[in-house]
């Protein structure tokens, strides 16, 4: 495994981390502990480190499975979590940052974890109620008292991300990107690098489209979350299957996985990138793990970018994007 520093500031992890969301209920269908605690095991059996987390998973679930897969192996962890998600009105999601809150759900969280710190605490989405600086403000005393080494915010746009870290340094920012969600690169990329701040993707493999495993709607079970995301509706899904084909013939040139190839393209965008996949199965962790060894040529890289420009259908349901900024 290959290893990088979050920004200028923030803790080395592995090249590519574990996104732990769809271990938990409610999202991609039946789940199974035990198969996703010996994925998570496997995971750093192979030096992955970064092992990604929230309060929202699951309810709590999420935590209390990573807390159990990382038992007794707490130094092989850089360990990540989120707060600040809460149900909100009619079904929709809001936010939460007041400082009162921050300093409650990290103590839920240490509990459900079962450790004593997080190495990385993130605002999960920004609470336009509250001034980003009162946030970050109570984030940065939980630094002090020791319970986080480290914080980021996730999906926050350039202006909160200045005013974030001018309060207490971030470490890093967590939003959506990929081959088909390339909306950070035009002015949020910029300001990471000038503030050296590290960057962490999440849905890289564009929530398993990208893999080219699923092609119709119809592909989704019944209580899959992607069936109310815009770009897996009928007439939006076959249109994006040109990008996830496509994936796919490079990845055949090159006696490698269209995950591989997709993260290989992520990673390719700098080392302050460190994409977190997601999968709750030990072979793909195994699989997409080698994508540090994979590297894509400059066609291959504008060819797959071109197709990326024409991918249909807004990335979130409109419950979820008025939370993003």
């Amino acid at each position: 495994m290959e290893y990088r520093k979050l920004g200028d500031k923030g803790p080395e992890v592995s090249a590519l981390g574990l996104g732990t969301m769809g271990m938990s209920p409610g999202l991609y269908g039946e789940v199974d502990d035990d198969e996703s605690i010996a994925t998570i095991q496997h995971a750093l059996d192979l030096g992955v480190t970064l092992i990604d987390t929230a309060n929202i998973y699951g309810e709590g679930h999420n935590e209390r499975l990573v807390g159990r897969a990382i038992a007794g192996r707490r130094d092989e962890v850089a360990l990540a979590t989120k707060f600040g998600i809460v149900p909100g009105e009619g079904g929709d999601l809001a936010a939460n940052g007041r400082p009162e809150y921050v300093h409650e759900q990290i103590d839920g969280s240490l509990g459900r974890l079962g450790v004593d710190h997080v190495d990385l605490y993130y605002l999960h989405r920004v609470d336009s109620d509250t001034p980003i600086e009162e946030t970050v403000g109570a984030m940065a005393e939980l630094v002090e008292a020791g319970k986080v080494k480290h914080i980021g915010v996730s999906e926050a746009g350039v202006e909160t991300i200045r005013r974030a870290h001018a309060v207490h340094p971030i470490a890093a920012i967590q939003s959506e990107y990929s081959l088909w969600t390339r909306d950070p690169e035009q002015r949020i990329f910029p300001t990471l690098e000038e503030l050296g701040i590290g960057f962490v993707p999440y849905m890289p493999l564009g929530a398993g489209f990208l893999t080219g495993k699923i092609r119709s709607f119809e592909d989704l079970g019944p209580d899959d979350f992607r069936r109310s995301l815009p770009r897996f509706q009928p007439g939006n899904i076959e249109k994006n299957v040109e990008l996830a084909d496509r994936v796919k013939e490079i990845s055949n040139s090159k006696g490698a996985t269209p995950a591989q190839v997709a993260l290989a393209w992520v990673r390719s965008k700098g080392e302050m990138v460190v994409p977190i996949f997601g999968t709750r199965r030990a072979q793909n962790v195994e699989s997409n793990a080698q994508a540090v060894d994979l590297e894509l040529s400059e066609d291959e890289v504008r060819d797959l970018e071109a197709l990326a420009d024409r991918a249909v259908g807004e990335r979130d349901p409109e419950f979820v994007r008025g939370l993003n900024q």
